[in-house]
């Protein structure tokens, strides 16, 4: 696996620079968003289970599950297949998600031998398990892998950030935006930490949803 990886500022102004020349347009999109956060999440299970939490809820809201299940020491795929799915429940969880963290803890995943998969298979492994969809697999691929080229282009704030940046008429759907996200590789994933970062701006600034 050759893939590259984003693990500093330096290869995020590196791909920032590279999206420039390619399109102008990007300029006035880094300039309006601010500084870019290098973004590098832990790797293995609790970030996983925490990007599950994080699935159609707010980041406050799921960070705060997270606390919980980290301070009740559910962050440990042992403990957590020990678990009553009462106890799950009590600390936050509906009934959906102590499911799925039940199935993650039950899925074995060797976390290390992701780092040397291609991103399609890492894609295929992740989403094999129950309640891992594609953004999910593709958040992992881009903070806690690091892989310079993961997109999520299900992602709604990436999909409002692109109407805006590049003038559509609408906002695109996924199949569109992933068909977009071509002309940004091989630094996809600096493309969406300028489109974040852009979409919180015009957020504050306009209320958009």
């Amino acid at each position: 696996m050759n893939e590259r990886r984003i693990f500093s500022h330096d290869c995020v102004a590196e791909g920032v620079d590279w999206l420039v020349r390619q399109d102008p347009r990007w300029q006035g999109a880094v300039a309006h968003a601010g500084p870019l956060p290098l973004r590098l999440n832990p790797e293995g299970f609790a970030e996983l289970q925490r990007i599950i939490m994080g699935q159609q809820v707010s980041v406050a809201s799921a960070d705060a599950v997270q606390r919980k299940l980290e301070a009740a020491g559910m962050d440990d795929p042992d403990t957590v297949l020990s678990a009553s799915d009462a106890a799950l429940r009590g600390l936050g969880l509906s009934r959906q998600k102590v499911r799925y963290v039940k199935a993650l803890a039950a899925a074995d995943i060797d976390y290390a031998g992701l780092r040397r998969m291609p991103a399609d298979m890492v894609v295929a492994r992740l989403t094999a398990v129950p309640g891992i969809g594609r953004w999910t697999a593709d958040i992992y691929l881009m903070f806690s892998l690091g892989r310079a080229d993961a997109f999520a282009p299900g992602d709604l704030a990436l999909q409002e950030a692109a109407r805006m940046i590049f003038d559509l008429p609408a906002r695109p759907d996924e199949k569109a935006l992933r068909g977009m996200s071509v002309d940004w590789s091989p630094w996809r994933s600096v493309a969406a930490r300028i489109m974040w970062a852009y979409y919180m701006q015009e957020k504050q600034r306009e209320g958009i949803r």
